[in-house]
């Protein structure tokens, strides 16, 4: 049985999985298993790249559209390995990541979630430098990206992702749920994911309204997590997603590197 399971959903991007693959199968750990899941991708390019994937150590499963959670899902439920990564089609990791990941799990019994630092690759280039990791800020938005190394048991213990959350944020609704059962997380000091960065993404297209219901809804799931902040009122959210979307803010974010 392999230790680490590698679970990469894969939706019209088949131009950029072998680079996944590849990043995968260098690893300095070899203990693993590569699950790719076609979420019922409809580009033909893509749907060619599928059926004649035959890599080592790696299965593939297809599945009809259902989105990023559910093919998340879809993919740990059938993997067998006791840690997961997830692995966006279009990312690459580093080839010592889930070796000092695993390290991080080793020297603390009440570890979770081991992610990195991370780099940007593609229309952007350079450090992706996000904010530190603490509860507080986990509350005003994600900082964790979604390939960072956790247990199965703890994503049977939280039910998976949230397969309702189809417009975004289902990885912070994950990892609220992990903190919710008290585990820690560590951020390792090297740069171990590389982040395909596009001209056009999920998050980009997302306007202030549909963040702040987003938001909105995590702290109806998550109230003790989010504890006062819960009683946020709505339009203040909008608020302060159009402010985060300004095209002042967004200068200073790329000057600092994010």
């Amino acid at each position: 049985m392999p230790e680490v399971s590698v679970i990469i959903p894969c939706y019209n991007q088949g131009q950029y999985l072998h680079e996944a693959i590849d990043s995968v199968l260098g690893q300095t750990f070899s203990d693993l298993e590569i699950i790719v899941v076609d979420d019922g991708s409809s580009d033909p390019a893509t749907r060619e790249v599928l059926d004649a994937l035959n890599r080592t150590a790696t299965r593939l499963l297809r599945r009809k559209n259902g989105g990023l959670a559910a093919a998340r899902n879809s993919g740990i439920n059938a993997a067998h390995g006791r840690y997961i990564l997830p692995l966006d089609c279009d990312d690459r990791i580093a080839p010592d990541y889930i070796r000092q990941a695993l390290a991080a799990f080793e020297s603390d019994p009440l570890c979770g979630i081991v992610y990195c630092r991370a780099e940007k690759f593609g229309a952007e280039q350079g450090t992706w430098r996000l904010p530190p990791f603490s509860r507080l800020r986990m509350g005003l938005g994600n900082v964790i990206f979604c390939s960072a190394l956790y247990q199965k048991s703890d994503w049977q213990r939280v039910g998976g992702y949230d397969e309702n959350l189809q417009r975004g944020w289902e990885d912070w609704d994950f990892w609220l749920a992990l903190l919710e059962l008290g585990l820690t997380v560590h951020c390792l000091p090297y740069v171990g994911f590389h982040y395909r960065k596009s001209e056009s993404s999920m998050a980009s297209s997302m306007d202030p309204v549909l963040k702040a219901n987003l938001h909105r809804q995590l702290m109806h799931k998550h109230p003790d997590f989010f504890g006062l902040l819960s009683r946020t009122p709505q339009p203040l959210l909008e608020i302060y997603y159009r402010m985060a979307g300004s095209g002042i803010y967004r200068r200073i974010k790329r000057s600092g590197g994010r």
